[in-house]
């Protein structure tokens, strides 16, 4: 496959995403759209190399992951960890968080990621 068909594929693909997102990442998107993290602008569904990640801040170089039942699987574990082992070589931290958790207490991720942000230094708070 060509670059140029692979990028089309990707781009057809993030926008199935969008429009498919599950509960928890239509959850997620409520607190992190509109910069309402620190002035963070994330996007959903951005994709680097041959990954799509739910959601991406340019500027902090953080992806976020939101994780169901699929990714307790052996199989997908070790997907998970090549692709988060890829994205950090690429300069992407990545934070994971369980489906359940956007639902049961979305502070917690908010605050991962002004922690995460504070650690790094991306920004003053």
């Amino acid at each position: 496959m060509s670059r140029r068909n692979f990028q089309l594929l990707l781009k057809t693909r993030r926008r199935e995403l969008r429009r498919s997102a599950t509960p928890a990442e239509v959850e997620l998107w409520k607190y992190l759209r509109r910069r309402q993290v620190m002035g963070l602008r994330f996007r959903r569904q951005h994709s680097m190399g041959p990954y799509i990640m739910d959601f991406y801040c340019p500027e902090a170089k953080l992806c976020i992951e939101m994780d169901g039942p699929y990714h307790d699987h052996p199989e997908q574990i070790e997907r998970d960890v090549r692709r988060e082992k890829d994205l950090k070589m690429m300069g992407v931290d990545m934070l994971r968080f369980k489906n359940h958790v956007v639902f049961d207490d979305p502070e917690v991720i908010v605050e991962s990621i002004k922690e995460h942000v504070l650690k790094w230094n991306i920004r003053e708070y």
